[in-house]
């Protein structure tokens, strides 16, 4: 499929050549990579480095949504993540504010960024909607069964991918009426969010049945603690080769957008599935 998704001023085709998306998390407390880019200049330079390994978009986040974590306040969100989207977006990248509250996406549009990331999928505060409907940014709406504080506790679904799309055709219909094109919107079904890990394997089974929504599909698994699950209980920072095969899985199943942490590996492994299954070859 493929889908002319708008990022700001800017049209990127979405179809055989996914895009990458990289992590900023400006958190102490993420699980991956919590207080390794904590500080603005820090934080800053590590999205330098992800553009130049070839990120399409950075993804700039200030809270923790990991299992069991606490929200954290608004003025310190606002604190570590503004600087950061000010400076990487003023240097020419196309920047993602990932938050679930409507005073962050507005202060992160109004410093450049040109995406808002939302694992609530614009539900979780009630202007959300509104501050993405009127500021004519782009969003990805991405599925989370209850709370970060509780959401693995007891997920359950009849059928995860068929649930996931019903929830999203309804998201997707209240976008639409509050003024958002499906142009500028993606889904993102939210591995680990909410899900254990036969919901998570059945997802990537299954991305297919995202594809009529009309709108482009972004995986997140990266790094993810079922990728440790499913091998050897690798840490977080070891689970690399893991999440590049649950990735191109991913990918293969027609997934435009991966999200990951370690773009110059995803790079690598994008280019020679595009050069084996899709026929493409990124070399000049």
């Amino acid at each position: 499929m493929t889908h002319v998704w708008h990022l700001g001023d800017r049209e990127l085709t979405i179809g055989r050549l996914p895009l990458v998306m990289g992590i900023v998390n400006v958190t102490p407390d993420s699980f991956s990579d919590g207080g390794d880019f904590i500080d603005a200049k820090t934080a800053i330079a590590h999205g330098h480095s992800l553009r130049e390994a070839g990120a399409d978009i950075l993804d700039i986040g200030g809270e923790s949504t990991r299992p069991k974590s606490d929200p954290v306040p608004v003025e310190e969100e606002l604190r570590r993540v503004i600087p950061v989207v000010r400076s990487l977006a003023g240097a020419g990248a196309l920047v993602s504010i990932d938050t679930r509250r409507a005073i962050v996406m507005h202060e992160a549009i109004s410093a450049g960024a040109k995406i808002v990331n939302d694992v609530t999928a614009l539900t979780g505060d009630p202007d959300s909607l509104a501050t993405v409907a009127g500021s004519k940014v782009d969003v990805v709406l991405m599925h989370m069964q209850g709370e970060p504080k509780h959401m693995q506790e007891n997920p359950v679904y009849a059928d995860a991918p068929r649930d996931i799309r019903d929830y999203f055709v309804d998201r997707l219909a209240d976008c639409v009426e509050a003024g958002i094109p499906l142009q500028r919107i993606a889904v993102d079904p939210g591995i680990g969010f909410g899900k254990n890990d036969r919901h998570n394997v059945e997802l990537i089974r299954d991305l297919a049945v995202f594809h009529d929504l009309g709108v482009a599909v972004m995986l997140g698994v990266s790094r993810k603690s079922f990728v440790g699950r499913l091998s050897r209980k690798e840490p977080a920072k070891q689970r690399v080769p893991g999440s590049l095969a649950a990735g191109l899985a991913g990918i293969d199943r027609g997934a435009q957008i991966l999200r990951v942490h370690d773009v110059d590996e995803t790079r690598q492994a994008l280019a020679i599935w595009q050069a084996l299954v899709a026929g493409v070859s990124s070399r000049p």
